[in-house]
């Protein structure tokens, strides 16, 4: 790809293979971190601002876009904003990781925080509220609402289901974590349309009452999770919903880069820990897919590090790969020879069930703080 705009980037086929992550079946994870502001959230935020200048309502040069997020989107807004000509304003809270704080800032956009609880023990509603109060002071600001509006559902109708039903047309379980749901219920409205037989699985950390499900609670890992059903949000769309306690979504984010060197934020550990879960029920015919939203490099002072995990999950601070960071240890490898990866070759045939499992055991077996 050559281009000179940098909304090109976005890369709609780009999976991991999971080899032997459940005793049967494939298990596959969509990654979404490579897209130009890093995250799956470009899509919402590029269908949800050209539907307000498809209805007139966004002027270059004048108008000003005002939103609650959490990071990802607000960092896809700062972008589109600047290439647009438009104004932004991103209302966030505390939990905002600050790579993605700093990020919104450096494509011009401005932030605001709030720092009290709602009445559910989050900041969704004073987040919301703040919103409002800055729409309300001056007619050319203009709130996106992506926990209302319908254009972030057709984004992942569109672009992320069709992406997977094109890729992968034969999933059988598919997981996806929830915040606004815009992902959820856009692959849940194309896949009944085009695979009804697909069980779909929304994960969310426990806490959080997406879906009227589940009892509030205190959460700290940002962009997965509301302490509010969104708009959008229909439970009757979805198969399952399952809640992940963030102890072992963080440990599954070290788990996944100790043994394939992939670095996830934390609503893939959502995501991984209810593959997980699940992994009895699959069969060798099972074809698994998961949803990662964005990669680890997000979270590289929480989840990632070690004061951090000490300060929050402090049983997992000495346990995790993560206390042996910067200790140059050498460990088995993870790869085959760098000469495939060079001569960019791959191999004829896809390993038979025997060799990836005696692969796998070489890498990771056995994984005692995962105990």
């Amino acid at each position: 790809m050559i281009t000179a705009n940098p909304l090109d980037l976005h890369f709609p086929d780009v999976f991991f293979d999971l080899t032997d992550f459940t005793s049967a079946g494939r298990t596959l994870l969509k990654l979404e971190g490579f897209n130009i502001t890093g995250s799956i959230k470009l899509k919402s935020a590029l269908f949800m601002v050209d539907r307000l200048e498809r209805e007139g309502r966004l002027f270059p040069g004048r108008s000003t876009i005002v939103e609650s997020s959490s990071g990802n989107l607000g960092v896809a807004l700062a972008l589109i904003c600047r290439m647009r000509g438009y104004g932004f304003i991103c209302v966030m809270d505390p939990n905002a990781s600050p790579a993605n704080v700093m990020a919104i800032r450096a494509y011009g956009g401005r932030i605001e925080t709030v720092t009290d609880k709602d009445a559910e023990g989050g900041y969704l509603r004073t987040r919301l509220d703040l919103v409002r109060r800055l729409v309300d002071a001056d007619d050319d600001r203009v709130w996106l609402n992506q926990y209302a509006n319908e254009a972030n559902v057709t984004a992942h109708a569109q672009w992320t289901a069709d992406d997977i039903l094109r890729s992968v047309p034969d999933v059988t379980h598919l997981y996806v974590g929830t915040g606004t749901t815009g992902t959820m219920m856009g692959i849940a409205r194309r896949f009944g349309e085009r695979s009804p037989k697909t069980e779909l699985i929304a994960v969310e950390p426990e806490g959080s009452v997406t879906f009227g499900t589940g009892r509030p609670g205190r959460r700290t890992l940002p962009g997965v999770g509301t302490s509010r059903p969104p708009e959008i949000a229909d439970a009757t769309r979805v198969h399952r919903i399952v809640h992940v306690a963030e102890r072992d979504a963080v440990r599954r984010s070290h788990q996944i880069l100790t043994e394939r060197g992939l670095l996830v934020g934390c609503s893939t550990g959502h995501v991984l820990h209810a593959i997980a879960q699940d992994a009895d029920t699959f069969q060798e015919t099972s074809v698994v897919v998961g949803v990662s939203a964005d990669l680890g490099d997000k979270y590289l002072d929480t989840v990632y590090d070690q004061q951090w995990l000490a300060a929050n999950f402090p049983e997992l601070a000495e346990r995790t790969p993560g206390s042996l960071t910067g200790a140059g240890r050498p460990g088995p490898p993870l790869c085959g020879p760098l000469r495939e990866v060079l001569d960019g070759r791959r191999p004829e045939r896809e390993p038979g069930p025997e060799q990836r499992t005696a692969a796998v055991r070489a890498v990771h077996d056995p994984v005692p703080w995962m105990e």
